[in-house]
């Protein structure tokens, strides 16, 4: 059990039968009345934010997520298939379990896999991946002062923008938070 009190930034909790996760929080003891701390919740496994306050001696119970490394192998249809590089189990996971940046994510990465009581809610790509450049418009010189940019297909399929100077074949960083183009590898 954790009370208000004691709450802390990444702290998860069960409350009215979800998960939620502290991303802010302040202890206010005000002129007048009884103190209070103000919250703002994410819910792990829809993802929706909240504010809310809490009386300081409120009890809910700690929950724990777990985090585990797994390789992505391949997809077959609406799964998704991880291997456990431990036990070397395969683990399929549905494709609505998948964020929008695992576009970046190519066979045999890393990712890390979030579930809570054994159930899968989130799949997390690395921060930074490198991927290839596929199909891009060639590059070509000039007009490099008002940093333009082009699309570009990686490897994986993503469509990104990228700088005028990227040619088909570059091996590119990108951040997969953003979906941003970073630097040549």
């Amino acid at each position: 059990m954790i009370s208000a009190g004691d709450f802390r930034n990444g702290i998860t909790f069960e409350m009215d039968g979800n998960v939620m996760q502290i991303i802010e929080f302040q202890h206010v003891k005000p002129g007048k009345g009884a103190a209070f701390v103000r919250t703002k919740l994410r819910n792990v496994i829809t993802g929706s934010v909240v504010e809310k306050t809490f009386n300081p001696t409120d009890k809910y119970p700690s929950a724990i997520i777990e985090r585990k490394d797994m390789q992505y192998l391949y997809h077959d249809g609406n799964l998704y298939f991880f291997m456990d590089m431990e036990s070397y189990d395969q683990v399929p996971i549905s494709q609505d379990k998948l964020d929008d940046n695992f576009i970046f994510v190519k066979e045999n990465m890393m990712v890390r896999i979030c579930s809570y009581k054994g159930n899968v809610f989130a799949v997390e790509p690395p921060m930074f991946v490198e991927l290839a450049v596929t199909e891009t418009e060639p590059g070509f010189k000039g007009d490099t002062a008002t940093g333009a940019s082009k699309p570009c297909k990686l490897e994986t399929g993503a469509q990104i923008k990228v700088p005028l100077f990227i040619n088909e074949g570059d091996i590119l960083k990108i951040d997969t938070r953003t979906g941003q183009y970073l630097e040549r590898v």
